[in-house]
């Protein structure tokens, strides 16, 4: 029997849909801010994948994606880049609490960068090429971070008490 990957990514939509939607059941529906509780955005990502999935699935069991292109790019996927991408996902998770939101972001960001240009065959390990990502990563990071505490009073990890870094 022939696989079906269109098959299978719409089910594995609907499915992880469907799993965030039992989720969200266990989230507590208390109103808060505007009558909205914790558990609103689960259930609109949840409805939005079970949609999805279900939209995929219809596609794939009537003759599946007709109009597609060929597909452009390399034969497999980049090992190099997905290690650089991942492992600043990692440190990110890792590392948020003890050097904070800014820097572990800036981090996850000049490591990321990295990632991509590696599977562009432009990987650029120079100090000044770590500099400018940091100052950009740098640039997302902070007003995300302050925006967060000091506009929508929601705690992130920062370095230091005072709330600005």
């Amino acid at each position: 029997m022939k696989t079906n990957p269109q098959l299978l990514i719409g089910a594995g939509s609907l499915v992880g849909g469907l799993a965030l939607g039992v989720g969200a059941l266990q989230i507590r529906s208390d109103a808060g801010y505007a009558g909205v509780g914790p558990n609103f955005l689960p259930w609109v990502v949840a409805v939005g994948l079970v949609i999805c999935g279900a939209l995929m699935v219809r596609e794939a069991l009537s003759g599946g994606f007709r109009n597609m292109e060929e597909p452009t790019g390399a034969a497999s996927g980049h090992w190099a880049g997905f290690l650089w991408v991942s492992a600043a996902l990692l440190l990110n998770a890792a590392l948020i609490t003890t050097i904070g939101f800014i820097a572990s972001c800036t981090l996850c960001f000049v490591m990321a960068v990295r990632g991509y240009k590696s599977a562009e065959g432009r990987l650029d390990l120079s100090v000044r090429a770590f500099v400018v990502d940091a100052g950009i990563g740098f640039a997302i990071a902070a007003p995300v971070y302050w925006m967060f505490t000091k506009l929508l009073a929601i705690n992130l990890p920062g370095l230091t008490s005072t709330g600005w870094i």
